[in-house]
């Protein structure tokens, strides 16, 4: 059976045949959600946004395998939640399950086939006129399909909204949707903003990697950067992102760029630098952050594209740092590396970056952003 928290959780005898097989449901219903949108980055805000929703609704989460696309495949893949991360910190916060366990175990004898209802806030684009199309499109289709979940209807759930921190919204779901009638809320994406809402970035940490991600972390770190601290940069450079930052002017709050700017912009202006950091740029950070850490003697370099090993071994010759990064990409690696940096420097606007910030936070180890704030009055710095 999966980790539940022992609050209201009901356990029922059933009679099937001879055969007297028990299992146990929470009475307060769950929450299944497809994480549909964007890669691991946007896929972690909307978790820690479920998360709390969950909590609010009493319902125990169940916890979406990671979707992910890798090179070849035409269709999404989908990661159970534990290949990564420990589910027992998160039953501190609320009653959660995996959805493995869920399908295997609990959903037979509480959701059957023809009462599996999708929700989204309005009709979505797809085969079929004023439905969810839960199934529609790549990862969609895929996702569902990973655990043969076909969809009798659909409910449009507009205009409840899934701010877990607004009571009537909140008291407004509770009696709508009454787990006696609706043992599961099965949303189309993720009943969760992007980016994470500011009341849940503390929910991080709940969310922790499991022992095989962490062995890994710090066999490479006693592998590559014994005998010193290291600095921890993550760039992003890769095509997609040079044209995502192209809407830098457009979009004042582009993806994860309130965790620097702020919700409101109030704490400052986005520029096309804070996304695309020019290389002069970056490396005169890096240097900085060298001599304001003097005991740093190792580079952790992550990136989705070009880690510039070359270039930042030409800069920082003067600093006898060893430069290192994985032979082999492995992101949730560079992910776990990073959150154990000395420094860390990484990309206001990305997801990626926002993830390594929220996770250092909680251990309160050091970090910036490349480009913030802005130093253009520091024009004059001795480099």
């Amino acid at each position: 059976m999966g980790i539940f928290q022992n609050n209201i959780i009901k356990c029922l005898i059933i009679l099937v045949n001879i055969f007297n097989i028990s299992y146990c449901y929470d009475e307060s219903g769950y929450i299944a959600y497809c994480p549909c949108m964007g890669r691991f980055g946007n896929q972690a805000d909307h978790f820690l946004g479920a998360l709390a929703f969950s909590k609010a609704l009493n319902r125990t989460l169940i916890l979406p395998p990671w979707v992910e696309y890798r090179y070849g495949e035409v269709k999404s893949i989908q990661v159970p939640f534990d290949t990564y991360f420990d589910t027992k910190p998160l039953t501190v916060y609320n009653k959660i399950v995996t959805m493995e366990t869920f399908m295997q175990e609990v959903a037979p004898n509480i959701w059957p086939q023809d009462k599996r209802i999708s929700f989204c806030y309005t009709p979505r684009i797809g085969d079929y006129e004023k439905s969810c199309n839960a199934k529609s499109g790549n990862p969609f289709g895929p996702f569902w399909d990973t655990f043969n979940i076909e969809f009798s209807d659909s409910e449009f759930y507009g205009p409840l909204n899934y701010d877990a921190y607004n009571k009537i919204i909140i008291q407004q779901w509770i009696i709508k949707y009454r787990p006696q009638e609706w043992p599961v809320l099965a949303f189309t994406g993720a009943p969760a903003s992007f980016p994470v809402q500011a009341e849940n970035v503390h929910l991080q940490k709940y969310l922790k990697w499991n022992v095989q991600i962490l062995d890994k972390a710090k066999l490479f770190i006693k592998e590559n950067m014994n005998g010193g601290g290291f600095l921890g940069l993550h760039l992003r450079n890769g095509q997609d992102w040079v044209r995502a930052c192209e809407h830098v002017k457009d979009s004042p709050t582009l993806f994860a760029a309130p965790q620097c700017v702020g919700y409101k912009n109030e704490k400052g202006t986005l520029t096309s630098s804070m996304c695309l950091p020019t290389k002069g740029e970056m490396l005169k950070q890096v240097k900085r952050a060298l001599k304001k850490f003097p005991d740093i003697k190792y580079v952790f370099v992550a990136s989705d594209s070009n880690h510039m090993i070359e270039e930042l071994k030409k800069s920082l010759k003067d600093f006898h740092v060893t430069l290192t990064k994985l032979n082999n990409s492995n992101p949730h690696l560079d992910l776990a590396i990073l959150g154990k940096a000395n420094y860390f420097i990484g990309n206001c606007v990305s997801s990626f970056s926002a993830f390594v910030k929220r996770d250092r936070d909680v251990s309160g180890l050091p970090s910036e952003f490349w480009s913030f704030p802005s130093r253009k009055k520091y024009k004059h710095d001795e480099l």
